[in-house]
């Protein structure tokens, strides 16, 4: 079964086609890069397919199911899950509370920070996901006290306690240091590693693309130009022709 069918989709705003037509399949366990330059739709795209944007045609079907209609928490409670450019994470907390209260919501709890003996079985869930991040040696440090890369694996952790299936990152190296990237590039490579989850990552850094992509998916002027592995895209006269100047 895929696990995200993105089929002829579109979005216009008056006459003016922001995203057109395009239709991208993901496949359980497959990771997906979508490149383009900026004004491309890459962003336009995400909030279709998360449910922030209704299209002007076509659907968005996450595991078979029909989503086209549904609001973004019905996505997500279906295993939809996306991270956004601007960092998102409670300051004041601590890297456990903020995983912590995200697995609580997720299990249907109160928003409450969680120290009884009662809430173990929480903060032992949020352990596991900060281990998976690499973050476990940051557990009891102030979120606001990060380096801006280990932010963005915070970012992911909260992700993850909502149990996606399908994650949209959206621009995850965005503002990280070049000694960040390494790091930051093989928490995000273990997200499809024999996981049963799948991703589409909207990115710049080309380095990361082609090191974590199993396809590469081109937009340009709203439209899919290719979508293929690493190497057949990034030799794709087209592709070449439609970035002639750019800086991916």
């Amino acid at each position: 079964m895929t696990a995200l069918a993105v089929q002829g989709v579109s979005w216009r705003i008056g006459a003016v086609p922001i995203v057109d037509d395009v239709t991208l399949h993901l496949a359980p366990d497959e990771f997906i890069a979508v490149i383009g330059p900026n004004g491309a739709g890459k962003t336009s795209l995400f909030n279709l397919i998360s449910g922030l944007r209704r299209p002007s045609a076509g659907t968005v079907t996450l595991a078979g199911e029909d989503v086209t209609g549904l609001p973004v928490h019905r996505r997500a409670r279906r295993g939809l899950g996306r991270t956004f450019q601007s960092s998102a994470v409670f300051g004041s907390l601590t890297v456990t509370e903020n995983v912590a209260l995200a697995v609580q919501a997720r299990r249907g709890g109160a928003m409450r920070c969680l120290r009884r003996r009662s809430d173990r079985s929480v903060t032992e869930r949020a352990a596991g996901i900060l281990a998976e991040v690499r973050l476990e040696d940051r557990a009891d440090r102030s979120a606001g006290d990060l380096a801006h890369g280990e932010k963005r694996k915070l970012e992911i952790a909260l992700l993850l306690a909502a149990e996606p299936s399908v994650l949209l990152l959206d621009e995850p190296m965005a503002g990280v240091s070049l000694e960040e990237v390494p790091a930051l590039t093989e928490v995000i490579r273990g997200l499809t590693a024999g996981t049963g989850r799948s991703v589409l990552m909207v990115e710049h850094h080309m380095d990361a693309v082609l090191d974590l992509a199993d396809r590469v998916a081109v937009l340009h002027h709203g439209a899919l130009l290719a979508c293929d592995s690493p190497d057949a895209v990034m030799a794709d006269p087209f592709v070449q022709k439609a970035y002639l100047g750019e800086n991916l």
